[in-house]
């Protein structure tokens, strides 16, 4: 798959306790995007997690840049067994709902990790090897 900057989230981010993506994605004031269903959304694992029980990964959409009313259209949450370099999370396509901006909040149950990347993003396609 390729990744886009503009339309990327996390790159290659660390998680080792629960945050938000380092980028948010500003859709401009169209409120079409989403709506077709044919955005795919590629959450993969870049390195290997370790401690925490699982990683729960969350879409977040509000009207301002600052969150202040965040709504969640979208959450996956991954257990550690899982979290190995290569995993990406069952694939989606944004959901209807989009607001202005968009961005990812990783929460992190059990123990803070000390290892373990996600780099995740919207993509024109994403690649499946089963």
């Amino acid at each position: 798959m390729l990744f886009d900057a503009l339309n990327k989230f996390s790159s290659a981010q660390a998680i080792t306790a629960t945050a938000v993506s380092t980028n948010v994605i500003d859709t401009g004031s169209s409120k079409d995007d989403g709506k077709a269903g044919n955005l795919p959304l590629l959450i993969q694992v870049v390195e290997d997690f370790n401690t925490l029980t699982s990683l729960t990964v969350a879409l977040q959409t509000d009207d301002a840049e600052g969150f202040g009313s965040a709504e969640t259209l979208y959450s996956v949450t991954v257990p550690l067994a899982d979290l190995k370099a290569g995993y990406q999370t069952p694939v989606i396509t944004l959901p209807q709902g989009v607001k202005r901006y968009l961005r990812l909040n990783y929460t992190v149950t059990g123990t803070a990790p000390t290892t373990g990347a996600v780099t995740a993003g919207i993509v024109a396609g994403v690649q499946t090897n089963g």
